[in-house]
Parts: C-alpha cells; structure tokens; sequence
C-alpha cells in the first residue's frame, strides 16, 4: 500500500508541478489583463444578476434557471474543499498556502468567466432535447472537428474525476468521518444513507439536481458563514496576526538568504503548490467542471451567465474558504499533529465556540456541503461520458457506477482520497486550459460587445 502511494505522490508532483501552476495562474491572469480586471470592475453587476430574472428569456433557451445553475456550480464547487481541504492546504504548505488560495481565486474569477461564456455560446441540444454544452463542446465547435481528439481527451478525464476525484472519493469519506466523530454515527452506517440518498438524488437528472442544489445551497451557506463569522468576532484579537502569519509565510523574505535558503524555497513553493492546488480544487477555476452545468442554463446572454459563473469563485473561496482558514489558523491548532482535514477543522471551530455548537456547524456543513457536490458531479460525469459514446443512454449505467463509488469511498484513506483528487483535477484541467487560451479571442468579443451594447441603452 505505501508504495501504492509513493507512486501516486510522484504522479502528483509532475501533474501538479510548474507547468501546470504557471498554466492556471498564468490564464487566469492573461484573461484578468485583457478583461480589464473584470473580476473588480464588473462584480457589483455580476451580484446584482443572482437577484435579476434575465428579461426574453423563452422556454427552450436552457433547462434549468439561471440562478439555479449558479446553485448548481455551488453546490459542485462548496465541498469539502472548503472546510476539509482548506484545512489539508494548512497542515500542507502552511498558513501560506491560504495567500495562494486568494491569488489562484483572483485570476480564476476571469477564467470562470471565460468558461462561462463560452458554455453558452457553443451548447447544443442532445437526441433526448436537452442542452448539452461544456469544454467538450466549445473545444469541438470553437475550435473545430480537427481538435476533436482534445475534447474526447477532456471526457475521459472528466469521468475520471467524477468516479475517482472530486464527485466521490473525498465528499463522501468526509462525510462518514466527520458524521462519526460529532454524532456518533458509524462509518457503515452513515455510508449505507449517503448512497441512498445520492441514488434517490441523481436519478431524476439535472433538473432534480438542481432543484436539490437551489433548496440546500443557500441555507447551507448561510449557515455556515454566520458560524464562522461569530468564532471570527469570538477572535477578533487574533485577526490581525492570522493575517500576518499567512503572509510571512507566503514569501518568508526574511530566510531567503544564508544557509537554510534552500529549504525556504522549497516550504515557499509548497505553499504556492498546496494554495493553488485547494484554490482549483475549491472553485473549479480552468477545471472546465462548471460550463457543463452552465450551458443548461435558462438565458440567451453568454456574458450575461459568464458573469454569474464567475462569482461563484468569489463566494467559494475568497469568502467561505477565507472564513475557513481564518478560524482555523487563529485556533493555534495548526501544529497539532494529531489533527488532519475534518478533525482539524472540527477541533479549530468547536474551540471556538462554547459547547459543541462548533463541531456541529462544521459536521452539519461537512454533510450538506459534500452531499450537493456528489450529485452535482454526477451531472458532470455523465454528460462527459454521453459526449464520448455519443448516446444519451448510457447514463443509467453511469449513474449505477457512480452510486457504487460513494459505497465503497467510506473505506479508502484520507491521503489515497486526496491525491487522487488533485491527480485527476490536473489532468482533466489541461485540455480545457487550451481551448481557453485558443478562444479567447471569442471570449474578448463577446465581451465587448456586450458592454457596447449595454452603454447604447
């Protein structure tokens, strides 16, 4: 089993490595430059559209509401990431790593953009009437049948990551734990009622999922906020050195000469390895997950829906992961070894406030969090497989397979379910990060002529 491991760790250190941090930082700072810092001068406006009902919009212009396909990303993208991983990211790279985190969500705000628009710009209708849409799609139809090859590539990984990466493995084994340890609950047990309810979920199709993510989503959120805010004021000392601490760690200037620069560098680059790695894991940015869900939104603006999708980086990480990491290094129980993912912030919330109201916050999180993006994931998977077989009705299969996986998850080690996950993010990353960059001009179009327009009223 330990060399099982070592031979995954190897396999994430070359998929995670260089090239493919400069990549995902990299596109989401071309995309932020030739945007004009969308993600600032465009937020208000991209806020204001959750609370907007888009005005024209006819019945076969999408599936689902807009809103409820932000719900939807949401509900894919608040998993364990935001609780288990940013914790993982901690015990990792160091309080660092959250400064990286902020960096990767900052420009992937501009590349969730980008994704956005271009999911909707280049869906289509599969043989059951459905939207069908995604990298998939916008790979083949923006850039052509001879790029093909890439999009399949995209398919495959995607079904990847949804049986073995973010859909399954780590949702459901944070769940039974974090049931176990606040409730009691036995791991089997609590393992038997999340595939029974993932079954009852998924089986109806996206438009259950959403249904599902529209109720749980924004209470959940809500809930969760409003519990880390009160350990926040609780700590309300501690802030600034939380803030302090994340950066000096993120750069550590003051080792960076004599003997020990050496080892400096590398504690600085596994932070930023750690950060960006969570940052996409959490958000989804250049994953290229969320235009799947994206494209079956009710809505005939492309930029329009391309901003909603990009404010889900915002909430995801720079406000639920921040509150996150903030609780957590202000607890002082970062460097307690005996703590690792739910444990750790399980422990960081529950001291931080009186009685076990902390424990529960995070355990109650951890279960409505993980639970929306299991079924969230299923969509994704699924429609990633119809592209490949060219069928809409392999997708009973699919869905059995996927159930299976959330059986058997409860069972597999933190560290296999974590590495997993990163392997399969980055692979299924790549090819969607190309179809980025080679369509950005469609991107920058669509951009301004929208705005054009939207001066002349």
């Amino acid at each position: 089993m330990d060399s099982f491991i070592d031979i995954l760790k190897g396999i994430q250190s070359v998929v995670w490595g260089p090239i493919t941090l400069i990549l995902l930082v990299g596109t989401g700072l071309y995309f932020t430059i030739r945007l004009g810092f969308l993600q600032i001068t465009r937020l208000p406006r991209a806020i204001r559209y959750i609370f907007e009902k888009e005005e024209g919009v006819e019945g076969d212009d999408g599936d689902v509401s807009a809103f409820a396909s932000l719900c939807t990303t949401l509900a894919a993208t608040i998993g364990t990431g935001s609780i288990v991983g940013v914790a993982t990211a901690l015990r990792t790279g160091g309080p660092g790593a959250l400064f990286w985190m902020w960096v990767s969500a900052f420009v992937g705000m501009t590349t969730k953009y980008a994704e956005g628009v271009l999911a909707v710009k280049y869906r289509t209708i599969d043989e059951n009437g459905e939207i069908a849409g995604g990298p998939m799609y916008y790979i083949q139809n923006g850039m052509g049948k001879k790029w093909i090859w890439l999009a399949k590539i995209f398919a495959v990984f995607g079904v990847m990551t949804a049986l073995m990466g973010c859909g399954t493995f780590p949702q459901v084994n944070a769940i039974t734990e974090s049931a176990h340890s606040a409730f009691g609950i036995p791991i089997w047990l609590m393992g038997i009622i999340v595939t029974i309810a993932v079954a009852a979920a998924v089986l109806g199709g996206i438009k259950s999922i959403s249904k599902a993510a529209e109720f749980i989503v924004p209470i959940m959120a809500i809930f969760y906020v409003l519990g880390s805010v009160a350990i926040m004021i609780i700590n309300a000392d501690a802030i600034p050195g939380v803030f302090q601490s994340v950066f000096d760690a993120a750069f550590h200037p003051k080792a960076m000469i004599g003997g020990a620069s050496g080892t400096i560098i590398i504690s600085v680059m596994t932070a930023l390895q750690t950060g960006v790695a969570r940052g996409v894991y959490t958000n989804e940015a250049g994953l290229g997950s969320s235009p799947i869900v994206v494209a079956a939104a009710k809505t005939n603006s492309c930029v329009r829906q391309g901003l909603l999708s990009m404010t889900s980086v915002f909430f995801t990480t720079l406000i639920i992961c921040t509150m996150t990491g903030i609780v957590v290094i202000s607890s002082g129980l970062l460097d307690t070894t005996a703590l690792d993912g739910s444990l750790l912030s399980n422990a960081a919330y529950n001291q931080g406030l009186p009685g076990n109201i902390g424990m529960y916050i995070v355990s109650i999180g951890l279960v409505f969090f993980s639970f929306t993006t299991i079924i969230g994931w299923c969509y994704y998977g699924e429609r990633c497989l119809s592209y490949l077989v060219k069928s809409v009705h392999c997708s009973k299969i699919f869905k059995i397979v996927y159930i299976l996986c959330i059986a058997v998850a409860p069972y597999l080690t933190l560290e296999t379910v974590w590495i997993l996950a990163d392997i399969t993010n980055a692979l299924m990353a790549f090819p969607n990060l190309i179809a980025l960059l080679a369509l950005s001009p469609v991107v920058i179009a669509e951009t301004k002529k929208f705005f054009n327009k939207e001066m002349k009223k």
